[in-house]
């Protein structure tokens, strides 16, 4: 120990062996020659390099130009021939769906061209649209598989239709949105073709089907009531500009006389224009970088030919080499090919013949740097390792040895060293553990009296207990002389102590041949042994309070000794004690056991629809901890629980929902939409039928008014016929059992806007909490909407409903801005079931109540764990669960099992009002999938179907009518 505190030894200076002073000289006048000679080489490469680019820089003008032009010829070509076709007069989708081949071969013909089309005179449009990736297929929700889709518009309505690549359909998606959405003869492409008698080409935009940037090529068919046209991406001519990139860093760009780019070698820069400010394809002074904004401004335009040198400038703190040539574009506008190089790049192999000089020089000095690596490595493993184990054993955690070896005696000593402390101290660990084992008080009894037969000396004894405070007493331990046990039946039950012992706090003595009484109760007990002289010593036990407890009776041959008999007695004290002990925990725990299930049958009661949920998880829980207990093999061969611990399993199953209490039967039993403590649809209902009587008044006043009484009676059954619709729409969003798609929502907001007048104030005879809530009323009368959100329909979160980030239990939930939101319009429109989310929030709250609760009892040491195993059932394996958030290694084994139960009850409940339970196939497909997902413990499931426990569990509690056939290979 004092050489541990021993402080350390001081620094060493740092030096450095001879070979590592020899090694830098070589390394320094290597690098020095190679310098030299790399120089040289740099200056003579730079000079021919300027010379080749320009000659590059021709090249790659020719033949962007003959790219440009073998782009769109085919493309013009082909919209000609599609204006021709007979699908340019079809109106009908599937006449349009011939044409699909002549499609399809246009496509193939020009690879730039993603999509051709028709859109017609009459609002009609028909396109197959090629998808070339799968971000394409994403975009359009595409099944597997899709090569093309038809987007169609005809008759007014809307398709898409997904194809393989021979055009057999795949799927056809009804869209009756989209003739709304789109319409062909208000595109630019449609009006441009419309006056003009040759194909025609636009600006580039974002294309409508795709959202990619480029242009179209469209073409007035022969009958002038169609245009047919072609899309072309934009992403092609970048493509050819980036494959005559002379280095990687070069900048390539393609602008008209206006300085519009119509291609460039960086992505995305024509959606990155469209969809910021400006409206039409950005000047190349606007492009970032701002190299070619300085080229276009500084560098002349040539005119061609066969001399293009690249000039030198600077821009953006760099230097370059750039270029802008003339392309002679038949059939167009000119345009102009830019092109900037960075002069790092520009002069790359130059420096690379510079570089490799120096690498080649410094080469043979690198080459002793992996053996370096390894030495290092042998070294600093050991060291690593050693770390490992003082990590492991700060963990407490000791299942393996120190197994670590070095070939540095210093290190190989620490490991010796290490090892030894972490056996000593595992060895400490578990003797401490061994001697905080508490004592079975099961076991005490049947003890005590082999402790005081052999004593004592003794043929044999008994002890009775009281039962409760009646001097009757029952049997608890029957031992002979040997240690053996005795049937208590040969015990005689419900013995009268004042038959044994007529004084309560003094000892008995007698002879079985002598005293009716005695021999009534006692003779039974050796039937075997019916020697007539045979003598009993009975010694009452009594508590603190003198109060009786029971009966020590032992069996002698003949008559014990005064001083046997003292010497009993005081035995009998020790005994009393432990025995008073053990009833008063017996009691404790028959009222604690009590408590617990009066608790779990008030939750259960408390609501109709939860009926035996409390009773049944503590079943299947003990099922399925008892099938682990029971395996032989697999990851539970080494499970075990013993009596405190089943124990402790009892009362965390029963008490595992007992947060409930604080959970609103209402929220737990809301079967519709609008159900509080009663159906707010009745109100709703109510509003409907005043605007039936509106109608009604409405129609007889017109009447009386002099207007024609068969005209207005018309208006008022078309009124109630209307109302009665909306209604049934209402009560059917109310429901839940349909999900709310965004068409059903928006129909509901409309007729929510409906008015009705209101003439009383809604403020009178409510509460002063909701008055509150409600605020200043309206002046009356006052035309209110239909159905809506109004402020008394918003509790607020009172800070005692706010759940802190840093609160003690590690709770980790999103809490809701408000406690309560009652909106009638907010929760008509709920998309899925009928709970809000502060419904489904206060729901799962009674979880989080369940562990403040249990943290607040003061468990014994044994029970310590109940928290934890009641509080874990709706954590998930992966992390994802609440309320803590806790992994598949953070909880219990039981806990985990706890979750299964609790699932596979919900699952197979027939007594909830938002659902039916499931069979019992169904409810194992299920949890298969959550234990897919990482929600359950794969382990635990796997137990669960291969012991049975489902199996047992369906027959005990179950219908018949759910019982099926479960495949438990296949699940697993």
């Amino acid at each position: 120990m004092a050489s541990d505190l021993k402080p350390p030894a001081p620094a060493r200076r740092f030096r450095l062996p001879l070979h590592i002073h020899i090694s830098t000289l070589f390394f320094l006048l290597v690098l020095i020659a190679g310098g030299s000679i790399a120089w040289v080489s740099y200056v003579r490469s730079a000079e021919m390099l300027e010379r080749a680019a320009g000659d590059l820089l021709i090249r790659i003008s020719r033949q962007t130009v003959a790219e440009i032009e073998s782009l769109m010829q085919p493309v013009n070509a082909s919209v000609r021939l599609l204006a021709l076709q007979p699908v340019a007069r079809a109106t009908t989708l599937a006449n349009r769906r011939s044409g699909l081949p002549a499609f399809r071969e246009a496509l193939r013909a020009a690879e730039s061209v993603s999509a051709y089309y028709i859109g017609y005179g009459d609002g009609d449009f028909f396109m197959l649209l090629r998808l070339l990736s799968d971000a394409d297929r994403r975009q359009l929700a595409a099944p597997p598989g899709a090569a093309y889709v038809i987007q169609s518009i005809a008759g007014g309505e809307g398709h898409f239709i997904f194809l393989d690549e021979g055009l057999a359909e795949l799927r056809d998606d009804p869209r009756p949105d989209y003739p709304g959405s789109y319409d062909p003869r208000r595109r630019s492409w449609y009006v441009q073709a419309l006056g003009s008698a040759e194909p025609i080409q636009t600006a580039p935009y974002l294309f409508a089907s795709t959202r990619k940037p480029g242009v179209t090529v469209a073409r007035l068919a022969d009958t002038g009531r169609a245009v047919v046209g072609a899309d072309i991406r934009l992403a092609t001519l970048d493509e050819t500009l980036r494959r005559q990139r002379i280095t990687p860093g070069s900048q390539l760009v393609l602008f008209d006389d206006d300085l519009r780019v119509v291609a460039y070698t960086e992505p995305d820069w024509l959606a990155a224009a469209i969809n910021g400010t400006e409206t039409e394809r950005p000047k190349v002074t606007s492009l970032s970088g701002g190299a070619l904004a300085a080229l276009v401004q500084r560098v002349p335009r040539a005119e061609g030919g066969d001399d293009l040198p690249l000039t030198a400038f600077s821009a953006g703190g760099r230097d370059w080499h750039g270029a802008v040539a003339r392309l002679p574009v038949r059939g167009g506008r000119p345009l102009y090919l830019g092109v900037a190089i960075p002069d790092e790049e520009f002069l790359t192999d130059a420096r690379a013949i510079r570089d490799r000089s120096i690498i080649a020089t410094l080469l043979v000095i690198f080459l002793a740097l992996p053996f370096t690596y390894l030495a290092a490595r042998l070294v600093s493993r050991p060291i690593r390792e050693l770390a490992d184990e003082t990590a492991a054993i700060r963990r407490f955690d000791f299942s393996s040895p120190v197994a670590t070896r070095s070939v540095v005696r210093e290190v190989d000593d620490l490991a010796t060293d290490l090892a030894a402390m972490k056996r000593a101290v595992r060895r400490f660990l578990d003797i401490a553990s061994v001697m905080a084992e508490e004592s079975d008080f099961d076991r005490l009894l049947p003890r005590l009296v082999d402790e005081t037969v052999g004593v004592v000396g003794a043929r044999a004894g008994v002890l009775y207990l009281a039962r409760d405070d009646s001097e009757v007493l029952d049997p608890a331990a029957l031992r002979d002389a040997s240690g053996t046990s005795l049937a208590l039946e040969l015990a005689p039950p419900g013995a009268d102590m004042a038959g044994l012992v007529s004084a309560g706090e003094r000892s008995g003595v007698g002879d079985l041949n002598a005293g009716q009484g005695a021999r009534r109760h006692c003779a039974p007990l050796f039937g075997a042994l019916e020697a007539s002289h045979m003598a009993y010593l009975a010694v009452p036990l009594l508590d603190r309070k003198h109060a009786r407890l029971g009966l020590l009776v032992l069996w002698f041959d003949e008559a014990p000794a005064a001083d046997l008999v003292h010497f009993v007695e005081a035995l009998s004290g020790s005994a009393a004690v432990s025995v008073e002990t053990r009833a008063l925990i017996r009691a404790q725990k028959q009222l604690f056991e009590a408590f617990i299930q009066l608790l779990a049958g008030a939750i259960d009661a408390k609501s109709p629809y939860t009926g035996g949920h409390c009773a049944r998880v503590p079943e299947l829980t003990k099922m399925l901890a008892q099938a682990a207990c029971d395996a032989t093999h697999g990851p539970f061969r080494d499970f075990s629980l013993g009596a405190e611990d089943w124990e402790a399993v009892h009362v965390a199953a029963w008490l595992h929902d007992c947060g409930k209490v604080t959970t609103p039967e209402y929220i737990v039993d809301k079967a519709t939409k609008l159900e509080t403590i009663h159906d707010r649809i009745h109100e709703i209902r109510l509003r409907f039928e005043l605007l039936k009587r509106d109608a009604e008044i409405a129609c007889w006043q017109a009447i009386a008014g002099g207007a024609d009484r068969a005209t207005e009676e018309a208006r008022r059954v078309a009124m109630w016929a209307t109302l009665d619709e909306e209604f049934a729409f209402v009560a059917s969003c109310n429901v839940g059992s349909e999900e709310m798609a965004p068409a059903r929502i928006e129909r509901l907001q409309q007729i929510a806007a409906r008015r009705w007048l209101r003439t009383l104030d809604d403020r009178l005879g409510v509460s002063p909490e909701e008055r509150r809530r409600m605020g200043p009323g309206p002046a009356l009368p006052v035309a209110e909407p239909l159905i809506a959100d109004k402020p008394e329909h918003r509790f607020a979160r009172g800070a005692e409903d706010v759940i802190p980030a840093d609160n003690p239990w590690g709770f980790r939930l999103k809490v809701p801005e408000l406690l309560y939101n009652r909106g009638e319009l907010l929760n008509l429109s709920i998309s899925r079931g009928t709970l809000t989310e502060e419904d489904r929030f206060k729901i799962n709250e009674h979880i989080v109540q369940t562990i403040r609760m249990l943290a607040e009892l003061p468990f014994p040491r044994h029970l310590k764990a109940v928290p934890e195993i009641a509080g874990g059932h709706h954590e998930k394996m992966d992390g994802t669960g609440y309320p803590r958030g806790l992994t598949r290694g953070q909880m219990s084994p039981v806990a985990r099992m706890m979750a299964i139960a609790d699932i596979f009850e919900a699952l197979t409940a027939i007594d909830r009002p938002y659902k039916t339970g499931k069979k019992l196939s169904e409810a194992v497909a299920i949890m298969a999938r959550m234990r897919d997902e990482g929600h359950i413990d794969p382990d635990i499931f796997a137990l669960f179907l291969r012991a049975g426990v489902y199996r047992d569990y369906a027959e005990r509690f179950m219908q018949r009518a759910y019982v099926d056939e479960v495949d438990v290979e296949k699940v697993l």
